[in-house]
């Protein structure tokens, strides 16, 4: 029997078309012309006997075929890429030291850390999964080398990854425990927080009144809060629990911006060790997260 062996260029131009919603974006990535990639394509077609994309409107979407090349493509690549990866990274040593939100500690990026650590077992990876104020503070003092922080800064060492939308928050399984006219109970972070002073700033400016109904140092008693019904919060949907929901428009709360997520270095000279981690991160939120092509390009 004659083995289909899959072109793995094919698979991550697959995997781009996919991400960036057409052929011409990732043609872009990838480097070639949209013929070239459209060609590509139909490569991986004829060899599967299956037709991975159909139209949708102007664009094009999976088809259910796709959709299973699609998972398996991913998988793929990340086993081809972490073995180029601990290869070329086997001397690799030393130390990193990050933090990020606790929002994104219980989703994605552990996977990342973890292929991380697959690719240079004599690396030490210490990660701190704060609130942005102590994140800064460690920073700051040397403690860290590197910060994934929501929130806009001024600061001279943050690196502009993406715009996030913020929603409000709310229990699946209890109802409102307010009425109209009645104060809106919200469930928030101790100050400084920059998501409590959105929520606060945006319920003024609404004119619907407001109290502090729970306070937390942790997300996890966020959510838990807000799960009993006790009131709402504000934050992204990233890492939200199953049993909790972003409230739309019928809600009748106020609209939100969008919050900016950066990546902080302290200012400080990065080892060859904390780029390539800096460079597996990347990529792990070039793929997980909704960005547009002007932010994807800080990815590179």
């Amino acid at each position: 029997m004659i083995r289909t062996n899959l072109d793995t260029d094919i698979l991550r131009t697959l995997v781009a078309a996919q991400q960036l919603g057409g052929f011409n974006r990732a043609a872009q990535q990838v480097g070639r012309s949209q013929s070239a990639v459209s060609q590509q394509i139909r490569k991986l077609e004829e060899q599967l006997g299956q037709a991975l994309f159909r139209k949708e409107g102007r664009g094009l979407a999976l088809t259910e075929a796709g959709d299973v090349v699609l998972s398996y493509a991913r998988r793929i690549l990340d086993l081809n890429d972490e073995v180029v990866a601990a290869v070329r990274g086997s001397t690799i040593d030393g130390s990193v030291r990050f933090g990020l939100p606790t929002d994104f500690a219980e989703t994605w990026l552990p996977t990342a850390l973890g292929r991380f650590k697959r690719a240079h077992p004599k690396v030490r990876v210490e990660v701190y999964a704060d609130r942005r104020a102590n994140l800064i503070d460690r920073l700051d003092k040397g403690q860290l080398d590197l910060a994934l922080l929501f929130g806009g800064s001024l600061r001279s060492d943050a690196q502009r990854l993406a715009a996030l939308p913020m929603t409000w928050i709310g229990s699946s399984k209890e109802k409102p425990m307010w009425q109209t006219g009645q104060p809106m109970p919200l469930a928030v972070f101790n100050p400084p927080c920059f998501f409590r002073e959105t929520a606060i700033a945006a319920l003024d400016r609404a004119g619907i009144p407001w109290h502090i109904a729970f306070t937390s140092l942790s997300l996890h008693g966020i959510w838990a809060a807000v799960d009993a019904g006790l009131g709402i919060t504000l934050r992204t949907v990233t890492g939200l629990p199953d049993q909790l929901i972003a409230l739309d428009k019928k809600s009748g709360l106020p609209p939100l911006p969008m919050i900016d997520l950066s990546l902080h270095d302290g200012g400080r000279e990065l080892t060859p060790t904390t780029t390539r981690f800096k460079e597996i991160l990347f990529e792990t939120l070039a793929a997980n997260l909704p960005i547009s092509r002007k932010i994807k390009r800080n990815f590179s």
